[in-house]
């Protein structure tokens, strides 16, 4: 699964290693909503990114046991990974309510929705690429900035796709299930902003 063994990953390079994992569960979610195929199998995969991104909160908490200094507070390099894996978390759990839901054709604004989530996540994935030089880079902040406009454009498109369920869809069961998805989706979007948010303020900290 890692690019490098577990005693050779800085906290900085768990992180990274998180986000991409976040960046490909993303990636395969939006594979899920524009071609709805064999969803069972694009589920394993997501399972599969899931439990990687589980292990790495476990490399996380075993190097904070074993590290007597480190770069940044305990308590941020821990959230930080959690928040991180949360994203992954949120993108798996949408990606189950398909087949518990039964859905049997997938909605333009979903699709428009999981767009945002991969562009999201791949930001998110640029911004932990920069934490190892974090008091010097000029990128950081520009990039948190364009993940903070990802998720009001995704609240706008929120909005915007609940409210057609209610004025525009005629079975109850349909608006139920929709507007779950949109929930979660939106979660997913909210999951990136707050990490990014996290880290600006890591950064902020220790300027």
């Amino acid at each position: 699964m890692f690019r490098m063994t577990q005693r050779e990953m800085t906290f900085f390079d768990v992180f990274e290693e998180a986000s991409e994992i976040s960046y490909q569960s993303a990636v395969i979610l939006q594979d899920l909503v524009l071609h709805y195929q064999d969803p069972d199998a694009k589920i394993k995969a997501l399972e599969e990114k899931e439990h990687e991104g589980d292990k790495l909160v476990h490399v996380m908490m075993d190097r904070l046991n074993k590290s007597f200094i480190t770069p940044i507070d305990r308590e941020d390099l821990f959230l930080i990974s959690k928040d991180l894996d949360t994203i992954t978390d949120l993108v798996e759990s949408t990606a189950h309510l398909f087949t518990m839901f039964d859905v049997t054709s997938v909605k333009d604004e979903a699709k428009e929705l999981v767009r945002l989530i991969v562009a999201a996540t791949g930001e998110v994935h640029a911004v932990t690429k920069e934490m190892k030089n974090f008091k010097k880079s000029k990128e950081l902040k520009p990039k948190v900035i364009e993940i903070n406009r990802l998720e009001n454009e995704g609240d706008r498109l929120y909005r915007r796709a609940v409210r057609a369920l209610f004025t525009q869809e005629k079975d109850p069961l349909e608006v139920m299930k929709w507007k779950e998805v949109y929930e979660y989706l939106e979660s997913s979007l909210d999951a990136c902003e707050h990490v990014a948010n996290v880290i600006l303020g890591v950064v902020v900290k220790h300027a």
